[in-house]
């Protein structure tokens, strides 16, 4: 197992891109999010997932699967010295994942599922646990009394929007204070899949990725922890969400812009 870091112990921004690509592409990513960590000061923890299991259609692209999975987060570990966060589907990948990822991350239709949770937790690592599209702010202290009761120590709550109607997502600004007072965790606003649009592009996922800087200036003023968002060179040509991720080239003046809010509101 990787040496354990310390994480999330001041403002961390989770990025990257959705599902792990070749090699070229993520460590092209890693580099540009260390030169980020580096200038701001910021603590940054690369994501992408080895497998996506929740895909809409049977034929979308999946990822590499967990064994290629771990080998290509790691070079990425490796190379550009980055923390790293992966998603879990089924109990039984817990444990070998843990042996090289820094933060499991449980989610947003898999979080109710208690063996699941209680796998991940069992590893010791840090849990990212997105909170359900149709879930209540306080519902999710559950879960975290699951993650806990299954050995967590580090338990953080991810806000990701809540399905309005059919192929809509709001964001309520006062969840976060809600999360946070009701399962005594840090909370993470996760940018860019709180503007897909589920079922709008043929069947598939879409999104307006335009409204993420917008989403994620209001959500550092009302008082998220950390911030979530998939980033990628060239969104349109990723093989999964590219329709709501952030441009890697705006990026940088977008955690820019969440420094000064933070620093004018003296946090």
């Amino acid at each position: 197992m990787t040496e354990r870091r310390l994480l999330f112990d001041r403002f961390t921004l989770i990025a990257g891109p959705c599902v792990l690509e070749e090699d070229d592409l993520n460590l092209r990513v890693g580099e540009a999010l260390a030169r980020v960590s580096e200038r701001t000061g910021i603590p940054v923890v690369f994501k992408a997932s080895f497998d996506k299991a929740n895909r809409s259609k049977v034929g979308s692209p999946r990822g590499p699967g967990i064994d290629e999975g771990m080998r290509r987060l790691e070079r990425v570990g490796q190379e550009c010295g980055l923390p790293l966060l992966t998603d879990l589907h089924e109990p039984d990948q817990a444990k070998p994942v843990a042996e090289v990822v820094d933060v499991l991350q449980i989610p947003a239709f898999l979080c109710r599922q208690t063996d699941l949770v209680l796998a991940a937790a069992g590893t010791g690592r840090a849990l990212n646990i997105k909170k359900g599209q149709w879930m209540a702010p306080e519902e999710m202290a559950a879960v975290v009394e699951k993650a806990r009761a299954g050995g967590s120590s580090t338990v953080l709550v991810t806000e990701r929007g809540t399905f309005f109607g059919y192929g809509e997502l709001v964001v309520d600004m006062r969840s976060f204070e809600r999360m946070r007072k009701a399962c005594r965790a840090p909370t993470v606003f996760d940018g860019t899949h709180s503007v897909q649009r589920p079922g709008r592009a043929g069947g598939s996922s879409g999104g307006d990725p335009e409204h993420i800087p917008a989403l994620v200036r209001g959500a550092v003023a009302a008082g998220c922890d950390h911030l979530f968002l998939e980033t990628h060179p060239a969104p349109e040509t990723a093989p999964s969400d590219g329709a709501n991720m952030l441009p890697i080239q705006e990026l940088e003046a977008l955690v820019d812009q969440v420094l000064r809010i933070r620093e004018g509101l003296g946090r």
